[in-house]
């Protein structure tokens, strides 16, 4: 049988020449996955011996992401504010940045507080938001069928009772909430080419959508539509603070873990 390490440097070198950026680090996940480790034990007790099946299925699994396959996805789940959502080629994979707009909608939520999330994907933000503030009076939509089949099945994994419906922007029945949180399409498909050869292997709708050239399209749509005076926290590209700001009234736009304006909270004008 082969050793955990040798498994670990196989799977580091493929993937480094791939192009993986922080290959070692995926390498630990994987091979900690398929052996039931944690990447630490992995790292530290490299000579756990590896049966032949597992390795086989090691080897599968560092194929897909020397293919540039998102981690994610290949893991068939990824760590959102402490839990685990599952994820594939439906929905976006959770980064570490929307934890922030998790955060800024904590921050304007009373007890008992009506909110709606637009374009939920995995369900990771009103999963999280629920998990941590189960007085909360939360619904969430999505215009992809399978995005919200991907939540529901979340919400149900997790024991979260969560409403997930299929809408286009603000559903019809949507009435008198605390505030809409969105993190909608807002990269340009002109600057498709600047981003990691990932995100090219997630749905499109969600990365692009009909964001136009200034990448603002789709969330200007859901501001146009959102009542006047209603709150809404959104996420956004790291250039598009100012804009945002002019967009919505009374606004605040808060920096992420690596300086960028992030997420803005404002009202709807």
């Amino acid at each position: 049988m082969t050793k955990a390490r040798e498994m670990l440097e196989l799977a580091d070198a493929r993937m480094a020449a791939a192009g993986c950026e922080e290959s070692r680090e995926d390498a630990l996940a994987l091979i900690g996955g398929v052996l039931d480790m944690t990447p630490e034990a992995v790292s530290q007790d490299g000579d756990t011996q590896v049966p032949d099946e597992k390795r086989q299925r090691i080897e599968e699994l560092i194929a897909r992401r020397e293919n540039r396959e998102p981690l994610a996805y290949v893991l068939g789940w990824a760590p959102f504010r402490g839990l685990r959502i599952g994820v594939d080629e439906r929905v976006l994979w959770p980064r570490p940045e929307t934890e922030l707009l998790v955060e800024a909608s904590l921050e304007h939520l009373p007890e008992g507080a009506r909110v709606h999330e637009v374009g939920t994907g995995s369900g990771a933000i009103a999963l999280a938001l629920l998990s941590e503030r189960p007085d909360l009076r939360l619904t969430a939509s999505d215009l992809s069928p399978e995005a919200a089949e991907v939540a529901r099945d979340n919400a149900e994994r997790l024991g979260i009772e969560l409403e997930v419906i299929v809408a286009t922007g603000l559903p019809d029945s949507l009435a008198g909430v605390d505030l809409v949180i969105a993190n909608l399409p807002y990269v340009a498909d002109s600057k498709m080419d600047d981003r990691s050869p990932e995100i090219k292997r997630e749905p499109r709708i969600a990365v692009t959508g009909t964001c136009g050239e200034d990448g603002l399209g789709v969330i200007r749509g859901l501001i146009e539509e959102t009542p006047s005076g209603w709150k809404l926290a959104m996420e956004h590209d790291t250039y598009h603070g100012p804009a945002m700001r002019e967009m919505l009234r009374d606004a605040v736009t808060l920096r992420d873990y690596e300086g960028g304006e992030r997420v803005t909270v404002g009202l709807a004008p």
